[in-house]
């Protein structure tokens, strides 16, 4: 088992920038394929970033490429989400998640934190 929890989300303006934090508990996670999901109202749960184990390649949507970057603490078994050049369509709750293989499909994680709330007004 793998317990997963966000923190960091909050209010920031267009153009800001914020850092997400998700620390696990239980199994190391570097057992653990880690990536941010986000979901925005009325819209499906997304894709945004992802690490593979022990941090060796990273992928990304699109619309975050250049902007957003994820890092990971094994030390401190927690993963980081810094977002740069935030935009108004960056709003919505973001997820940590764990899973066994590298891969954008949501269904395929095992684990999921609680989401934490990023607004960013225009």
């Amino acid at each position: 088992q793998v317990q997963l929890v966000e923190s960091g989300g909050g209010l920031v303006q267009a153009g800001g920038s914020l850092r997400l934090s998700c620390a696990a508990s239980g199994r190391t996670f570097n057992t653990y394929f880690m990536a941010w999901f986000r979901q925005a109202p009325g819209k499906e749960r997304e894709f945004v970033i992802g690490i593979s184990r022990f941090g060796t390649s990273t992928d990304y949507a699109d619309s975050v490429k250049g902007r957003f970057t994820i890092s990971a603490d094994y030390a401190k078994n927690t993963v980081y989400l810094q977002m740069n050049s935030l935009k108004p369509e960056d709003t919505a709750v973001y997820y940590c998640a764990a899973g066994r293989r590298m891969t954008t499909d949501r269904n395929e994680y095992d684990y999921w934190g609680q989401g934490s709330q990023v607004t960013v007004s225009s």
